[in-house]
């Protein structure tokens, strides 16, 4: 039984490998950001992706729908985007006899994997018409449930808050992703392959690796992962570490204002026993633990206003609670 579940997990991260491959075909010099947004698709969540524009934030979300196999719709957000163009609607219909009854005419949110572009453009209503959606995988309209297909994954990308016409995400949205990707710009060797590969009558365009049984198969196998007392306890530690309290350390109390939840450390968890399966390990470590620790927590905490005057940043806070670990 045991080589059957060793020879499984090879077998799928083989899969997962050549889905890193074909990804990196089409987005460049973004390694570490394809492996966290594979992770979160393999645990099962929602990634924000945060970059400035022009780091093929879109263009990474578009290739994940087709290198995965997931059906695909993208969502532009804009100051006037409504609830219902996400949900969808009921309307009105009239049959030859003249009978009238209400029909359901589903939104662009029924898809696997929904691509919610510049999602902090559209106003904090129109944000939260995805909350239901994302975690309960069903939204409700007039009163009746509309399930929503499986597996069902939303990828969001972000413009920095400081740039204009943008919204900061409601705290109960941003807690429903599971990781937060930033994109940064890619190094020398990377953007010239990039300028070369994307500026002649023609480019190579994404290869489907996966198919969506496929994909649920690699997803069950990561919630099946074991995960050692040692991880468990990792977790636990450095996740209630970082809300402020009486038992907390001082740069805590000092910088945070509110730290993160219960859902971060079951976050922490699926995402390092997801970083295993794709490096084809059947246990996470530690390490996994301190990879990821930055992506899950980074949108879960705030600082206080007086960390912010000082120029304290979340960053610098979450290297304090990793080096607890090592």
């Amino acid at each position: 039984m045991a080589n059957k579940t060793v020879a499984a997990v090879d077998e799928t991260a083989e899969k997962l490998q050549a889905a890193r491959a074909a990804l990196g075909e089409i987005v460049f010099g973004q390694g570490n950001v394809i492996d966290l947004a594979l992770i979160t698709i393999l645990a099962g969540g929602h990634g924000l992706i945060v970059g400035a524009p022009g780091l093929a934030k879109t263009r990474l979300a578009a290739a994940l729908g087709t290198v995965l196999g997931l059906s695909e719709k993208r969502i532009q957000f804009t100051p006037d985007l409504m609830p219902a163009d996400i949900l969808g609607s009921e309307i009105l219909d009239e049959d030859e006899k003249g009978k009238r009854a209400f029909r359901f005419v589903q939104g662009p949110v029924f898809t696997q994997l929904l691509m919610a572009d510049e999602i902090n453009r559209a106003s904090p209503r129109t944000q939260s018409a995805l909350l239901q959606a994302m975690q309960e995988h069903h939204v409700t309209v007039a009163g009746a449930r509309h399930d929503l297909p499986d597996p069902f994954h939303v990828l969001a990308t972000q413009n920095p808050i400081e740039q204009e016409g943008t919204y900061p995400l409601p705290e109960a949205q941003l807690d429903r992703f599971l990781m937060q990707i930033d994109i940064t710009y890619p190094d020398l060797e990377a953007e010239r392959r990039m300028l070369f590969a994307t500026t002649g009558n023609s480019e190579a365009p994404a290869r489907q690796v996966l198919d969506t049984a496929s994909l649920q198969t690699a997803q069950r196998q990561t919630r099946d992962i074991p995960v050692g007392e040692q991880v468990a306890g990792a977790i636990l530690s450095v996740v209630r570490a970082a809300r402020p309290g009486p038992d907390a350390a001082t740069f805590i109390n000092e910088a945070v204002a509110w730290g993160p939840s219960p859902r971060a450390a079951q976050s922490l968890m699926l995402c390092a026993k997801a970083r295993a399966l794709l490096q084809g390990r059947l246990s996470p470590s530690v390490e996994d633990v301190i990879a990821l620790l930055e992506p899950v927590l980074k949108h879960r905490m705030a600082l206080n206003f007086a960390a912010r005057a000082d120029g304290v940043t979340i960053t610098s806070v979450i290297a304090r609670l990793a080096e607890t670990l090592k």
